[in-house]
């Protein structure tokens, strides 16, 4: 019997992975079947793509988490993402109940660690020895190389070409297409930018872009 998922958020990363894990059901894929998506900008009952608002995270979780349901968070702010991380965190989703969905079509070497909460979507490719922290989300076809380890709560965009022996820390975001050197150190809750080409290591909070990339600003 397939596993009740409910995903956190809204139109964007919600939809998409709620989409994923629909075309995985239609693949044969049946662990998980999603049941609607928890949002606190919407009524109940409003649909965001095919998919039903079905309860507000800060008034209808607790309901849910004791009727069986599993969790994927989808909330995300690129711009430095320290409030809603923390916003998933006091809501304290027991890990076995954080859903782990990787997509039939990706990659995933068998030793590759993945914690609770991580979402792989279709076409990505991870090497060998690389660690997912909890609630990670690597998006389509992006290609993540050996021996990283990748902090908890992280978002790689579609197409984002990611090297080996790194080490990534805690809600970092790397935008699409960017492309990040091997044997480089990556701070807490840091931006590399959409289409950036990075070979310098990135301090906590700070946000690079370009080709090279350079440092741009701090997170907000």
């Amino acid at each position: 019997m397939s596993k009740k998922v409910l995903i956190l958020g809204g139109e964007g990363n919600a939809t998409i992975i709620a989409n994923a894990m629909l075309d995985a059901n239609r693949r044969g894929y049946d662990e998980y079947v999603c049941c609607g998506l928890l949002n606190d900008g919407n009524p109940v009952g409003t649909i965001i793509d095919s998919f039903e608002v079905v309860g507000s995270i800060k008034k209808d979780f607790k309901k849910f988490l004791d009727e069986g349901y599993y969790f994927i968070n989808a909330i995300l702010r690129i711009d430095g993402n320290k409030q809603r991380i923390q916003m998933v965190e006091d809501l304290h989703i027991p890990e076995d109940r954080l859903a782990t969905f990787v997509h039939p079509t990706a990659y995933v070497a068998p030793n590759v660690q993945l914690s609770p909460g991580c979402v792989i979507m279709p076409l990505v490719t991870m090497s060998s020895n690389t660690k997912l922290g909890k609630c990670c989300l690597v998006l389509n076809s992006a290609n993540i190389g050996h021996d990283d380890v990748i902090g908890d709560y992280c978002h790689i965009s579609s197409h984002a070409c990611v090297g080996s022996f790194l080490n990534i820390g805690r809600g970092v975001h790397v935008g699409l297409n960017a492309t990040i050197r091997e044997h480089l150190t990556i701070g807490d809750f840091a931006t590399v930018g959409m289409g950036a080409v990075l070979t310098k290591n990135v301090g906590n909070e700070e946000i690079w872009t370009g080709n090279p990339a350079r440092f741009l600003r701090m997170a907000e």
